[in-house]
């Protein structure tokens, strides 16, 4: 860019003063006027703001100063031969200068569109012209407004006496407003009243209901266990030594049959009548049936305690999937198959879970409530469903149960949820719920079974329980593609926290 191997410009002017002279003031000159030239321009567009096309001045300024430079760099170039750089400047130079050309010739249009002095004259004429006109139309207008104030005041006038005659009724009319408006405020006022009364009836209503509903189904489920529990235990408890007596006995006869090998004749036919083989190895066989009987009585009677959950009142943490269980003991014979369809199968999803703080009862009767409704949703799905001609009877149920079976689940999912919630998903593919109905579901008394079947107070008393325990009861369902309840319940409460923080507060106090 700065290269020494070129001789100076002077050079070509042999270094004559008056010629090198020349050529230094005539670029000199000719610099000093191309950076005025920028300098007019810039102060131009300063002073007048409304100079259309502004920014053209300024590449135009720009053009003007790189050929200032170029004619700086010509006197330069005579002593340094920077032709290089000089070069460079003059490619830098070319390109400004196309660019403003370019933009010139797209201007040329809307330069040309700009009025001249003669157009603008003509324009200023018809504009007098027509300031004059308007100057008429004013003073007009003027006199039609001093006729038109003069009427005015002579009605104004009139009118006084309507407004004092007017205003006399307003008065009137304001006082009735107003004791109308104040009868109306007590008047809403009591029915807010009555509707929060209402309000708080059905609540009660809807507890009392809860309470007295798992009081009643509680003792009646501990005394079915209590009065069963008895018989069971004395049954399973002599069927240990029943079996040895029996042991005994068959261990007795055997004996006989070793050392009598042919007995009398009517004890021969006695034998053969009995079937004393047949006996001897049915009789281990009907005592392993009678204490796997024992067995499933002892298993349902445990049930039955771990669902009503009597001597629980408190919040105790209990595992969830006992009360599951239970719960899909009682109803089990609802799940089971009926005259009119197949039976419901059951399909247990169980996470692994810790131990969850509630109240064991309170939460059976809420998987009661959604599992026994899951189960009618099943049910009428199963009597909607169409049987044409031809099929009914055993025909009828095989055609049913091959069309249908596969949809008559019900599937529990547990989970835990960010190590602080455990999640229970109870799902049928029944007949669903519409979106209307969705919104109304944990209304007390509202319900979509037919008359008699149903008192509306389950998912009511559900919801109520769940938010007393500080979870949430979610609802989703689409209309012919079944339901899913979510319950969501903190692994501990924090109403819990509080009373354990207050029990260990006292003792401090105390110790």
């Amino acid at each position: 860019m700065f290269p020494n191997y070129f001789i100076p410009h002077g050079h070509c002017y042999l270094w004559k003063p008056g010629l090198v002279g020349l050529h230094v003031l005539s670029d000199g000159l000719i610099a000093v006027a191309y950076f005025l030239i920028p300098l007019t321009l810039i102060y131009i567009v300063q002073k007048r703001k409304d100079v259309p096309f502004d920014w053209v001045f300024m590449l135009f300024g720009s053009f003007i100063i790189c050929c200032g430079i170029t004619h700086i760099m010509e006197i330069w170039t005579l002593w340094h031969p920077n032709y290089w750089f000089s070069g460079f400047l003059k490619g830098i130079t070319a390109l400004i200068s196309l660019s403003t050309a370019a933009v010139l010739v797209e201007l040329i249009p809307k330069i040309l569109a700009i009025p001249s002095p003669a157009q603008l004259a003509v324009a200023n004429l018809a504009l007098q012209n027509e300031i004059g006109d308007r100057k008429q139309a004013q003073e007009a207008l003027s006199e039609l407004m001093l006729e038109l104030e003069k009427r005015v005041m002579e009605r104004t006038i009139a009118l006084e006496l309507t407004n004092e005659l007017l205003q006399q009724e307003n008065r009137d009319r304001s006082l009735a407003e107003n004791s109308l408006r104040h009868s109306e405020a007590k008047l809403l006022e009591r029915t807010q009243q009555l509707e929060e009364t209402l309000q708080q009836l059905k609540e009660a209503q809807t507890q009392l209901v809860q309470t007295e509903k798992m009081s009643s189904l509680g003792q009646m489920v501990a005394g079915v266990a209590h009065e069963i529990n008895n018989p069971v235990n004395f049954i399973y408890g002599n069927l240990i030594p029943a079996e040895e007596y029996i042991k005994d006995i068959l261990g007795l006869i055997k004996a006989y049959q070793v050392y009598y090998p042919n007995p009398a004749p009517e004890i021969a036919d006695k034998i053969h009548t009995i079937e004393l083989d047949f006996i001897l190895k049915d009789l281990q066989k009907l005592f392993g049936s009678l204490k796997i009987g024992a067995e499933r009585i002892k298993d349902i009677v445990k049930s039955l305690r771990t669902f009503s959950r009597l001597d629980e009142a408190d919040m105790k943490k209990v595992n969830i999937h006992e009360g599951l269980d239970s719960t899909l003991m009682i109803l089990q014979h609802r799940l089971k198959e009926q005259p009119n369809r197949p039976p419901i199968q059951v399909i247990k999803e169980y996470g692994e879970l810790p131990l969850l703080e509630c109240y064991a009862g309170q939460l059976n009767q809420v998987f009661m409530n959604i599992v026994s409704n899951a189960i009618d949703a099943l049910e009428q799905m199963a009597q909607q469903g169409d049987s044409p001609k031809g099929y009914w009877e055993n025909d009828f149920y095989e055609h049913f149960q091959s069309t249908y079976c596969h949809l008559l689940t019900i599937r529990i999912r547990t989970l835990l949820v960010d190590g602080q919630w455990v999640q229970i998903r109870i799902a049928d593919n029944g007949t669903g719920i519409d979106y209307d109905a969705i919104a109304k579901i944990y209304d007390p008394f509202y319900t979509t079974k037919p008359i008699g079947s149903g008192t509306g107070l389950g998912l009511a008393i559900s919801y109520q329980i769940i938010q007393a325990h500080e979870g949430y009861l979610r609802c989703t369902s689409e209309v012919g593609r079944g339901t899913e309840f979510i319950i969501e319940i903190p692994l501990r409460s924090h109403s819990c926290e509080r009373n354990l923080a207050q029990k260990q507060a006292v003792m401090n106090k105390f110790s």
